[in-house]
Formats: C-alpha cells, sequence, structure tokens
C-alpha cells in the first residue's frame, strides 16, 4: 500500500512540472484506479461454494379436482341413527327453530360446471317464501301478481328499491316483457351475490308467473359451492320417514344433474352428511334403519 502511494506521488509531480498541466487522474494507470463498476463486496453469484444463493419460494401445490378421502376407515351411520345422535345435541331447542341440513360432496373438477336446480320436497317445511315480479307497473299482470301474493311488483320502482338495499322478497320472478328492462336496469351485481338474479336457467324469466310462484311457494333450490351441495331438509320435528322421504327425493334430483354434466367433465357423488344447526355433522351409510335392534322407528317417531 505504502508502494503504490509513493508511485501515485512521484507520478503527481512529474505531471506538475510539465508545461500543459495534464489532469492528474488521466495520468494515473488505469490499473491503479479502482473501477466503478467494481463491487467491493461479493453479491451471490448463484455459482461456486462462496455464493450466497437464494432459495426461490416453493410454489403451493395446487389440486385440479376438490379433494375427498377414503372413508373406508370413517365410522358411518344410518338416518335413524343420526337422527338419534343430532337429537340429543339439540336437547332443549325447539324442534320447529332447528333445521336438518344435508352435504353432498361431488368428486368433481375445481373448475367444471356446477348444478343447481329447484326441487319440491314431499314434506316441505319453509314457510317464509316472499316473491317479487318485475312486470310493467300499473299493468294487469301486476296486478294478478299482487293477488297471486308478490310482496311487491313494477319495474323502475322495484329496480330503485333494491338499488337502496331494500329487499323485502327472497325470490325474485321477471316477465318476458320486462326482460330489456331488466338488463337496462344494470343490477345484476346486487341480485347475483344473493341467488337472486332472474334467469331463463332457474326458469325465474317466464311469461307465466303463475305456474311460477305456485312451484316457488312449494319448492326449495340448490346450489354447488366449492364441490358441496347443501340444503335445509326438514325440522327438528320430522319423523325419520318424513326426513327419509324428502334426503330421498333429494339425492334422486342430484343424481339427476350429475348425469345430465357434459361428458367431459367428471362429477360423481362422494359422501352425504347430516346435520342440524347446532350439532355436528354424521357421514350417512345409506341405510336407514338403526343398528341398535332394542331401537325401534317407532320409538324415535314417538320423541321427534
Amino acid at each position: 500500500m505504502a508502494s503504490t502511494t509513493r508511485c501515485l506521488a512521484s507520478l503527481a509531480r512529474l505531471s506538475l512540472s510539465t508545461s500543459t498541466r495534464p489532469s492528474v487522474v488521466s495520468t494515473i494507470p488505469k490499473f491503479l484506479v479502482p473501477s466503478v463498476a467494481t463491487p467491493l463486496v461479493r453479491y451471490a453469484s448463484g455459482s461456486g461454494s462462496g455464493g450466497m444463493k437464494k432459495k426461490a419460494p416453493k410454489k403451493k401445490k395446487t389440486y385440479k379436482t376438490f379433494r375427498s378421502y377414503d372413508l373406508s376407515p370413517m365410522d358411518q351411520v344410518s338416518l335413524c341413527d343420526a337422527m338419534r345422535y343430532l337429537r340429543a345435541f339439540e336437547v332443549g331447542q325447539s324442534p320447529s327453530s332447528v333445521k336438518y341440513e344435508v352435504s353432498i360432496k361431488l368428486k368433481t373438477n375445481k373448475n367444471g360446471p356446477v348444478i343447481r336446480n329447484r326441487i319440491r320436497l314431499p314434506f316441505p317445511f319453509k314457510t317464509d317464501t316472499r316473491i317479487a315480479v318485475i312486470c310493467p307497473e300499473d299493468s294487469p299482470l301486476a296486478l294478478e301478481a299482487q293477488q297471486l301474493g308478490a310482496v311487491a311488483v313494477g319495474e323502475e320502482s322495484l329496480f330503485e328499491s333494491i338499488r337502496q338495499g331494500n329487499f323485502p322478497f327472497n325470490k325474485l320472478i321477471c316477465h318476458t316483457d320486462s326482460e330489456a328492462a331488466l338488463k337496462k336496469a344494470n343490477i345484476g351485481k346486487l341480485l347475483g351475490p344473493k341467488g337472486l338474479m332472474p334467469s331463463a336457467k332457474t326458469k325465474t324469466i317466464t311469461n307465466d308467473f303463475k305456474a311460477t310462484i305456485h312451484e316457488l311457494l312449494g319448492a326449495d333450490e340448490y346450489r354447488e359451492r366449492n364441490g358441496v351441495v347443501r340444503m335445509a331438509i326438514g325440522q327438528l320435528g320430522f319423523t325419520p320417514k318424513m326426513l327419509s322421504e324428502n334426503v330421498k327425493k333429494l339425492m334422486e334430483t342430484v343424481k339427476f344433474d350429475i348425469n345430465n354434466v357434459d361428458d367431459n367433465f367428471v362429477k360423481s357423488l362422494d359422501e352425504v352428511v347430516l346435520s342440524t344447526t347446532h350439532g355436528p355433522g354424521f357421514s350417512l351409510n345409506g341405510k336407514f334403519n338403526p343398528t341398535d335392534d332394542k331401537i325401534k322407528v317407532e320409538h324415535l317417531q314417538s320423541v321427534m
């Protein structure tokens, strides 16, 4: 280091003694001047034992289908046993306020088509259906809809109520004469998340809303979400026979929808789970009678 300093000093004095007085830096050999582009610290080069190579984060494994599990080691119960266990979890609850719910898990692709439908259960139990009808204002259609029990009718008045967040209904029907007005109103972003947007696929855009209203008053809708179809299937006060008929009807409809799915997509039943409002879920084995011979179906009917 000292010899380098002396060399630089002698070169500087030599340059000052000349008449042209060139720049000191220009007379210093380039190999003695540190280059600005040369890093003073060693960075990770990605090669060699001395490089500080940073590991790239691992990509999260993705699945094309929803996960399914082997059910063979799982304890599955009959419908009567599941009702008996769930009844124990609902002790003290009102039989009319607690609902049975069925969850049907499907083996299906994440990007595949979903199934949805409307079903009329043999033993309906919902009585809070409130229907609104989109039809021309102050028309004979509006008067007829009100006589059939619609809680709200009209076009622009109904659209404005929806924009303000006022939903006095939980079912919405649109007459074909008002379909253009519905599209122009641009309220799909408000109705869609609530499952209220009328469409021809769900038969809620119709020219015969009398039959549609009659069907909606005694029907329930279901829709596949994340590979599972969930639907309330009865009240806690239902007998095993009543609940069995409702479950059987739902399963038949879901199987029908699965068979009508495009052949390019795989969709099949995986598991059926019965639960209640405050209780856990029990996987069903497809049987009806209780496993305990001492418990009779008649006894379950008497305590429900």
